[in-house]
């Protein structure tokens, strides 16, 4: 009985700490600007200003209502072509017979180790020269490979079951169709881990969208967080509410996908 109460004190003590940071966000962007910045502290507004969701999307110099579906367009974008290209690769270098095939797994992962502010500004002037500013495409096309996800599909397809894909030969699959239609759909749960992962990732990338989106109209969310924040006359209450609205959709994700998150750490293979 002592150890489940010291357990139950000890995960609520932790939940409170975690849900602490939220509580604040949603305190001050349902505050007026006098509140957030008075000498007192309250736990609540003494008025809920619901008003404020109307000033936050209707703002000119940032177009915060815009921003959250150039999020949502790059992420989906971006981790759909993610899993194709990714999954072709670790499954080539898994399964395809190749002479190179291990020297071409290891410069994959010696792309690892650069850093990516090496190789920033090479992207930036490709993406530049193609015309690809304030673009979907310099947003997405950069984001298409990962050598950290072509080594898990590959760790993950090494620990495939052969006889699967054996048996599709036998019944005269080529080796793109037992890929298709034998490997994918028995690796859904992998991928929809890879797919967590990349939509988090691209959906908090902030550096790289910032110098390619030029355009207001072509800005991330996170980049129209920095806007509310650079504003000439920055209202913090507003930018306080912009962010619970910009965490709400990774929250959801992850809430709802989490099991296959886990699910993916211990199907990756590291263990091999």
């Amino acid at each position: 009985m002592i150890r489940a109460v010291l357990r139950w004190t000890a995960l609520a003590v932790s939940a409170i700490l975690f849900l602490l940071p939220f509580y604040l966000l949603l305190r001050n962007g349902l505050a007026s600007r006098a509140e957030l910045t008075a000498p007192g502290w309250t736990l609540w507004p003494k008025q809920i200003h619901w008003e404020n969701f109307t000033k936050l999307f209707d703002q000119q110099d940032v177009p915060f209502a815009r921003s959250i579906v150039n999020s949502v367009v790059v992420a989906v974008l971006q981790t759909a072509g993610l899993l194709v290209v990714c999954s072709l690769a670790g499954y080539g270098l898994a399964r395809v017979p190749y002479r190179y095939s291990k020297p071409v797994f290891y410069a994959v992962l010696a792309t690892l180790m650069i850093p990516t502010s090496v190789t920033f500004v090479p992207s930036f002037v490709v993406v530049s020269t193609l015309g690809w500013l304030s673009d979907f495409r310099g947003l997405v096309i950069p984001g298409l490979f990962s050598a950290f996800s072509v080594f898990l599909f590959r760790q993950y397809f090494l620990d495939f079951p052969k006889e699967l894909e054996d048996a599709g030969r036998v019944d005269g699959l080529s080796r793109w169709g037992v890929f298709r239609k034998i490997v994918v759909p028995n690796s859904r749960g992998f991928f929809a881990a890879i797919a967590v992962i990349t939509v988090i990732g691209s959906w908090n990338a902030f550096l790289w969208p910032l110098i390619i989106a030029q355009s207001p109209d072509s800005w991330t969310v996170q980049v129209a967080l920095s806007g509310l924040l650079t504003a000439q006359n920055p209202q913090l209450n507003l930018l306080f509410l912009a962010a619970v609205l910009s965490i709400v959709p990774i929250v959801l994700l992850f809430a709802f996908l989490q099991r296959y998150l886990v699910r993916g750490v211990t199907e990756s293979g590291l263990k091999g």
